[in-house]
């Protein structure tokens, strides 16, 4: 089962609203369950965050992310809300408004992060002729 819960911060010189069309572009089916200093949610659902992966040709950069944050059954990434609100992702961090924190839960988080951020590296072909792995 998939777990994604999504927050960041809503500085008192943002508006609330831009702030959610920021989540919500990247994050469509978003459930919002906070609404002040900050704006927390949770989906069940990767696939506009996985198409805008694919279409900014970013595969190996956000596998690279979900892998190196990955703890257990879990990953923790962070991700700009201004790159966002535009409908575009970044890793990019530190941003004086606050950055999007995106905990993604699953029982099966490597199935999770292929079909997010596939590799686009080609398994190297063994003297047999075969990829590894076949």
């Amino acid at each position: 089962m998939l777990r994604v819960r999504v927050e960041t911060p809503c500085r008192g010189t943002e508006s609330l609203a831009k702030v959610k069309v920021a989540l919500l572009n990247l994050f469509p089916d978003l459930t919002f369950e906070r609404e002040d200093d900050t704006v927390a949610g949770t989906t069940a659902s990767l696939e506009r965050l996985r198409e805008l992966i694919r279409s900014q040709r970013i595969r190996d950069t956000a596998r690279g992310q979900l892998l190196a944050a990955r703890h257990g059954d879990r990953t923790r990434v962070v991700l700009s809300k201004q790159a966002a609100f535009v409908g575009v992702v970044n890793f990019a961090v530190g941003s004086p408004l606050g950055d999007i924190s995106v905990e993604i839960a699953s029982d099966d988080l490597s199935a999770v992060i292929d079909r997010v951020a596939e590799s686009t590296v080609e398994r190297p072909l063994r003297p047999s002729g075969r990829t590894e792995g076949t």
